[in-house]
């Protein structure tokens, strides 16, 4: 070995989900956790923590109007964005500073290493400057990061990423987001809730196009009556706003194209003028930064790391001895609660590689944090009923405002969409638009994950009466499955 190359027993590529690995068991071993990032990973920093802190304000501030429906007079004066950011990032960035203080100067067995490495081998990576490090074991956990298009305008000041629009000096007027996933709805209902008019513009007729059908087309309505909606577009490029004054404060113009294919709604209109724009059209694994082709590890039509079910790294798709990924490094979900249980797995085979654990089959929720919340765990409809057929599947879609909970909130939006296996009444998906929505969820999550058919889950537990949970009994008692003997 040259004496220029610094070797591990393990380096662990990413400060996220990959910095849980590094427990006791590593103690008089040498680590190495590479990042050349914020430190704690995108979660902590620029994703689920600091947008839940936004959402929940948001919510706040769009109370009156839910509780005005209800005879109830509450005031929205307006919002201190500041001081909201503030609250938010004096937090965050203050856990962001403590975990790294603590791995590099309290750890000594533990050498941080903030800049961006690549593989020039098999566990053998270069950083920017030229370290040379090897390991016998190596885990890649980089993670991911906001796509931006390639047109013009993308590097000016008022264009923004998720990365950046949480640290806006000031509330934007006139916000301009580009895409209808998670990520856009999330941001325009936190924007639009503090007082930001928002335009939303997405290039295909429903937003969460994703999720279930009847989810998101019911979405998609709400949305238009809260947001300025135009699908049907697509961006041609930003440019600084033609009156140099608006210019000077920020302004700019944003140039859409007709979509390809697709019929235009929305204000019919070419050229819109914002103080900030957010581009919100994915996220890319950052696996494309690391040279994999150099230790031939194998990448999936996503671009994400292949993996076997012990979160092994293939290459020519067998396992690559002592390499390991984790996170939306290697998976598609892109979700913190993956991340966190890949971690798990890699940690235990990581420590005992006799003794090899799986991921598992475990259906995975997701959550989208905008006005009403959206959730969803296993199979869409269509997805069901392209799989087992039509006959083989039972689905029932149950309203908020047809129980008792729904009434007291004089609730016209909410809904819960079941999708199950007629002769077992096995639940293959479910689907949540509506008030708590993410917690909802869970009861489908438990009753997928350890095998409890529908009606048993309907009938063979009490469900607290008038809760919200009564819209998931009713919308298990109205699947076509076999009736399991409870009353």
């Amino acid at each position: 070995m040259s004496t220029s190359e610094e070797h591990f027993d393990l380096i662990v590529i990413g400060s996220g989900s990959g910095n849980t690995l590094i427990t006791e068991h590593w103690e008089g071993r040498r680590v190495a956790l590479v990042d050349s990032g914020t430190f704690g990973g995108t979660c902590l920093n620029v994703g689920c923590i600091p947008t839940k802190m936004y959402a929940y304000p948001a919510q706040l501030a769009a109370t009156p109007a839910e509780a005005a429906r209800l005879g109830v007079g509450l005031d929205f004066t307006g919002a201190d964005f500041p001081a909201i950011r503030d609250r938010i990032f004096t937090r965050i960035d203050g856990i962001s500073a403590d975990g790294l203080r603590f791995r590099s100067e309290d750890q000594p067995h533990v050498t941080v290493v903030r800049e961006e490495v690549r593989f020039t081998g098999e566990r053998r990576l270069e950083t920017a400057t030229g370290r040379v490090l090897t390991a016998d074991r190596v885990v890649v956990a980089v993670g991911s990061r906001p796509a931006v298009p390639d047109v013009p305008g993308m590097d000016l000041p008022s264009v923004h990423t998720s990365d950046t629009v949480m640290r806006l000096d000031r509330l934007p007027r006139r916000l301009v987001v580009v895409g209808g996933g998670y990520i856009g709805v999330e941001f325009a209902a936190i924007f639009s809730a503090l007082g930001s008019e928002v335009i939303v513009l997405n290039r295909g007729h429903r937003l969460l196009k994703e999720h279930d059908l009847t989810v998101s087309t019911r979405f998609t309505e709400i949305a238009r009556e809260q947001w300025d909606v135009r699908t049907g577009w697509t961006l041609a490029g930003v440019e600084p706003a033609e009156d140099e004054a608006r210019a000077a404060d920020g302004w700019v113009r944003v140039r859409l194209d007709p979509a390809e294919g697709q019929e235009q709604s929305g204000t019919v209109e070419e050229e819109i003028e914002a103080d900030a724009v957010l581009m919100a059209v994915g996220r890319i694994p950052n696996t494309d930064r690391l040279h994999v082709d150099a230790a031939g590890l194998d990448l999936t039509e996503g671009g994400v790391l292949a993996v076997d079910e012990h979160q092994r790294v293939l290459r020519g798709g067998e396992p690559a001895e002592g390499v390991f990924a984790l996170g939306d490094a290697a998976n598609d979900w892109q979700l913190k609660h993956v991340a966190n249980r890949e971690a798990r797995v890699v940690a235990h085979n990581l420590e005992h590689p006799d003794d090899l654990r799986a991921i598992g089959d475990v259906p995975v929720p997701a959550a989208v944090f905008t006005r009403p919340q959206v959730a969803s765990v296993g199979q869409t409809e269509a997805q069901a009923l392209l799989e087992h057929g039509a006959e083989a599947v039972t689905v029932k879609v149950q309203r908020f405002g047809d129980v008792a909970y729904g009434w007291a909130m004089e609730d016209r939006e909410g809904l819960c969409t079941v999708v199950a296996e007629r002769a077992t009444g096995r639940i293959l998906g479910a689907h949540i638009l509506g008030h708590e929505a993410a917690n909802l969820i869970q009861p489908f999550v438990q009753a997928m994950t350890f095998g409890l058919d529908a009606h048993t889950m309907a009938r063979g537990q009490y469900w607290p009466h008038p809760a919200l949970t009564e819209v998931i009994e009713n919308a298990l008692l109205g699947l076509d499955v076999p009736d399991c003997g409870l009353l």
